[in-house]
């Protein structure tokens, strides 16, 4: 895939502009996209620009990362704190994100998605209320490993970093993460999977493809 140099917020308007016209294919009334990367990649960041985005063109959107549907640390670190298969495998509930978030967006669904449900700071439920997302309204999910489970998604967005930038950017305390996007690369290949791939080696210019 060729790659153009751009900026971030040009690239928040052109995405937001082709999500206007997006229409699901199983008929749903919510465009579901992904933005698709490692921590370090910021994915929340570009879904945030492109909510905004969506925004003052008069398109409503909901926000969800996936960090808000962990595990309990009982769970989720039941291996160990250093665990890569838990991590790759076992930190997220998957189950909850079919359940609270893509089951209400279904065609027939009432559109009441709960953003969150896991504090994994305090270890706890977050008891956050569900939103409504009007009809036309789009889910901007942002996270790790995401193309990976089959969710429905309308389009993906995949920021992609170098090797050695992950791990430039990746905190030391976290690189024992690392082997868990080298096994994402190599079973998924989410740079050639994705719709939209956006090279951001040097955060202060990305390029993009899709």
């Amino acid at each position: 895939m060729r790659l153009e140099a751009i900026t971030w917020d040009r690239l928040g308007d052109l995405l937001a502009e082709r999500l206007l016209d997006l229409e699901p294919a199983d008929g749903s009334p919510w465009p579901r996209i992904a933005f698709d990367g490692a921590p370090a990649a910021r994915p929340g960041d570009l879904a945030q620009r492109v909510g905004e985005a969506l925004r003052t063109r008069g398109r409503p959107s909901l926000l969800v990362g996936t960090e808000g549907f962990l595990r309990p640390a009982s769970v989720r670190l039941e291996y160990g704190h250093r665990d890569v298969e838990s991590y790759y495998s076992g930190w997220y509930d998957t189950g909850a994100l079919w359940r609270e978030v893509f089951g209400p967006l279904e065609p027939g669904g009432d559109g009441r998605v709960l953003p969150d449900l896991w504090d994994p700071v305090a270890d706890r439920a977050t008891r956050s209320p569900s939103v409504r997302l009007p009809p036309g309204g789009v889910l901007l999910m942002h996270g790790s490993f995401l193309l990976r489970h089959w969710f429905p998604f309308d389009l993906s967005v995949h920021i992609r970093l170098s090797p050695g930038a992950l791990t430039r950017r990746t905190p030391e305390a976290e690189h024992w993460t690392l082997p868990a996007f080298e096994r994402y690369e190599r079973e998924t290949g989410p740079a050639e999977t994705a719709d939209v791939l956006v090279r951001a080696d040097d955060p202060r210019h990305p390029a993009w493809g899709g």
